[in-house]
């Protein structure tokens, strides 16, 4: 049974519901659909409200950390047992908070508990481009080979 997650307006409809027919794990649902009052209440209102609802929520995905650094919302999270996903240092890209979101959806599914409250933090590093040289020259001592004969050996010809 997939789980079910409230989604904050930090996710673009258009991208969720494109990828929606590609997940299976979850059913995520935007506050607009839930109740048009979400947006505007407080992150502990926006828990309870959710624990609250006649829908079962499993929890809220969302691009705010705020919640992350306030003891009421962090002691709703634990008491509610709701499971808090959070798209950390996406900054105002949804598009990259997508992103984060569905690499780690399934996993996060799978554990999701019902009895205890769970936080996960979802993170992107920087990443830098690797020189073709520096990965012939791991692969070639992977080999056990020197680095100039490997790369003799595979270049390109003339033609």
């Amino acid at each position: 049974m997939p789980r079910l997650f409230a989604l904050d307006q930090g996710f673009p409809l258009p991208i969720a519901n494109v990828l929606r027919d590609y997940q299976t794990d979850a059913t995520l649902v935007s506050f607009a659909e839930i109740d048009s009052r979400l947006p505007d209440l407080d992150d502990r209102e926006i828990l309870l409200a959710l624990h609250h609802h006649s829908r079962p929520w499993d929890g809220l995905i969302t691009t705010d950390n705020s919640m992350l650094n306030q003891a009421p919302e962090l002691s709703a999270l634990g008491q509610t047992k709701l499971t808090l996903v959070v798209a950390m240092g996406a900054g105002h890209n949804p598009v990259k908070a997508s992103g984060l979101l569905f690499a780690y959806l399934s996993r996060i599914c799978n554990l999701t508990r019902p009895d205890r409250g769970q936080i996960w933090q979802l993170k992107a590093g920087n990443i830098m481009p690797t020189e073709p040289e520096s990965a012939l020259a791991r692969v070639a001592k992977h080999q056990n080979v020197d680095p100039d004969e490997l790369i003799a050996r595979s270049r390109l010809d003339d033609e």
